[in-house]
């Protein structure tokens, strides 16, 4: 944290770690997630027969992970530079200490903002954000994430070219 401090992030943010403890999935379990990770829209029957279980325990196995919040949602793989958005950057924060939840809910509502993660290190927060263009970039990052009174510093490093990994059937 901005402060040096030792402390973890579950320590810092109050209520992580809450709700239900995780559970060792099996070889079934992997072979779903993987499924779903390369085809989100897999129907069910597909994914029975792959791994081959009845329809029915493979509608409770998802449906089990999804409860478990192993499974938070589903969603499209979006190619940003061919939906407009043709500038991305990854932006460190240092923030004040014990601003995270408050920093959070800001960062959530800014505009192109793909991914944060509280992180160790050399800064705070890691914000990943994807925009139309560089001017753009340059108005999120001066005019509103340097307003946020909690961010002490900001350092902006540009995407030229990224790569979403697909799932490696072969873990």
């Amino acid at each position: 944290m901005a402060d040096g401090g030792d402390r973890t992030a579950w320590e810092v943010v109050p209520g992580a770690g809450q709700g239900p403890s995780p559970r060792s999935l099996d070889s079934i379990d992997r072979d779903i997630l993987r499924i779903l990770q390369t085809d989100g829209r897999a129907s069910i029957r597909s994914v029975a027969e792959r791994v081959h279980v009845s329809r029915a325990n493979a509608y409770a196995r998802i449906n089990r992970l999804i409860d478990d919040g192993v499974i938070r949602g589903f969603s499209a793989r979006v190619n940003h530079e061919r939906a407009g958005h043709g500038a991305s950057a990854y932006i460190t924060l240092k923030i004040v200490q014990n601003s995270w939840r408050t920093v959070r809910k800001q960062l959530q509502a800014l505009p192109g903002a793909a991914h944060i993660a509280l992180v160790s290190g050399d800064f705070d927060v890691l914000l990943l954000v994807h925009t139309p263009d560089n001017r753009t970039l340059r108005e999120l990052v001066l005019t509103r994430l340097q307003a946020i009174p909690e961010v002490l510093s900001t350092r902006t490093l540009l995407v030229f070219e990224e790569t979403d990994l697909d799932p490696d059937p072969a873990r």
